[in-house]
């Protein structure tokens, strides 16, 4: 059966995140999405600990758990995400991991250990005093069953890769931990795609998630995991990551990289955006202020790849690149936000016809899709799905901006991206 999994959000207890997120809204909201699990997120706060044991129940004996008031449509798994800064030779390094916990029990545990290492009760995704070697001996050492692997790796500040506070490797920050290390986050910015770059990247899964602050659909489930399974478990999941096991793995949902905040290089202050050739032109000044300009992820994927664009190594699981059926619509109707009624009155109508998100853009059949909508709106819809939609780079924190135009067979084949709908994965 096909399971599409968003393993990496957040609860309203993590800062900048919508006091929406609750389980019922992330329950509601992960079915519209198209989602069969989804992530608890936070598991390390007190209060949402509180939260997860008294409204999930456990299902059956698969590690993963439903809401105890919900149709059961939607599994939860234990997850988390921590922060760690600590210094290796006179410099300081911050790097995110994402953590999955086959259950309430282990995460309890997991939390007990870490909390010497920072207050749990301040945040969602708790900042630990504790090197990132040090945290994956704590995690297995707390239970085998636990995967761990580093969060949105590409992205500027706080992850394993950053051009700031990280590192060229995933050995040169693991160390001797880095054995138990499979998998990595690609984060908004990057794909597949641009990490098939790295031979050195090669033995490691490579997973999407949405690292979501709110369980509005454009949000939620914008990046996730499809896998083909007997049967969702915890279990099951974390051992296909594990092996890389594209049989089960079958692909990543992602978002253009072009679509996150930190591909290109730039300046949001200044309104000043680089690709790598013209950052380094400039050598990563900003002409406006003269200040650093904050490095963009193409930029450094640039630095540390060995391989030229469109290299994909043999039996990796492919991805399909999409973007958010609100952020297509709100683009269609000219309107800023997706959160606009008028984008609600349309997307809302398309899941009725259809039944997800996932379904309208991957699956739905265009004659159908012009029953339901206007003609441009159904053809933007088509070129989300086949590649031929333009993002204008999202930089220093600015989201990319959609402009709904044709893009060539040719660039979207050099990019190496998959231009087919779920039928032909699964």
């Amino acid at each position: 059966m096909r399971v599409i999994a968003d393993l990496h959000i957040h609860s309203r207890f993590s800062r900048a995140t919508s006091q929406n997120m609750n389980l019922e809204e992330i329950d509601r909201y992960a079915q519209i999405k198209g989602l069969s699990v989804v992530g608890t997120g936070d598991f390390t706060h007190p209060l949402w600990t509180k939260e997860l044991k008294t409204e999930l129940e456990p299902l059956e004996d698969t590690g993963l758990y439903v809401l105890r008031s919900g149709n059961k449509r939607v599994s939860f798994m234990m997850t988390t995400e921590l922060s760690t800064i600590f210094d290796l030779n006179g410099k300081t390094k911050k790097v995110h991991h994402v953590i999955l916990s086959p259950s309430i029990e282990v995460a309890e545990q997991i939390s007990d250990r870490i909390e010497k290492f920072g207050d749990l009760s301040s945040d969602g995704r708790p900042i630990l005093s504790i090197s990132a070697p040090e945290l994956v001996e704590l995690i297995m050492e707390t239970s085998p069953a636990n995967l761990i692997f580093p969060a949105h790796a590409w992205t500027p500040w706080f992850s394993v890769l950053a051009a700031n506070f990280g590192f060229d490797s995933i050995e040169e920050c693991y160390g001797d931990a880095s054995d138990r290390i499979f998998a990595l986050e690609t984060g908004l910015s990057s794909d597949p795609r641009m990490n098939w770059r790295l031979s050195k990247l090669d033995r490691y899964t490579l997973v999407s998630n949405s690292d979501s602050h709110s369980a509005w659909p454009w949000r939620m489930g914008r990046e996730a995991n499809v896998f083909e399974l007997q049967r969702p478990t915890f279990e099951e999941i974390v051992d296909t990551i594990r092996k890389k096991d594209g049989s089960r793995l079958r692909f990543t949902i992602e978002t253009d990289p072009a679509y996150g905040k930190y591909h290109w290089t730039g300046h949001r202050n200044c309104g000043v955006s680089m690709s790598p050739r013209q950052a380094i032109a400039v050598k990563n000044i900003c002409p406006k202020c003269h200040r650093p300009l904050t490095k963009g992820v193409e930029q450094r994927v640039e630095e540390l790849s060995d391989r030229p664009e469109g290299c994909q190594p043999q039996g990796v699981p492919g991805f399909v690149s999409l973007l958010p059926l609100s952020e297509v619509i709100a683009a269609v109707i000219s309107v800023e936000q997706p959160s606009s009624p008028r984008v609600w009155q349309v997307y809302n109508k398309l899941i009725t016809k259809f039944g997800s998100e996932y379904s309208v853009l991957l699956d739905s059949d265009p004659e159908a899709l012009r029953e339901v909508v206007e003609a441009d709106l159904a053809e933007a819809i088509m070129r989300v799905r086949e590649n031929r939609v333009k993002v204008a780079p999202g930089y220093d924190g600015v989201y990319g901006k959609i402009e709904l135009l044709a893009r060539s067979a040719g660039r979207a084949k050099k990019q190496g991206r998959t231009n087919v709908g779920l039928e032909q994965f699964i």
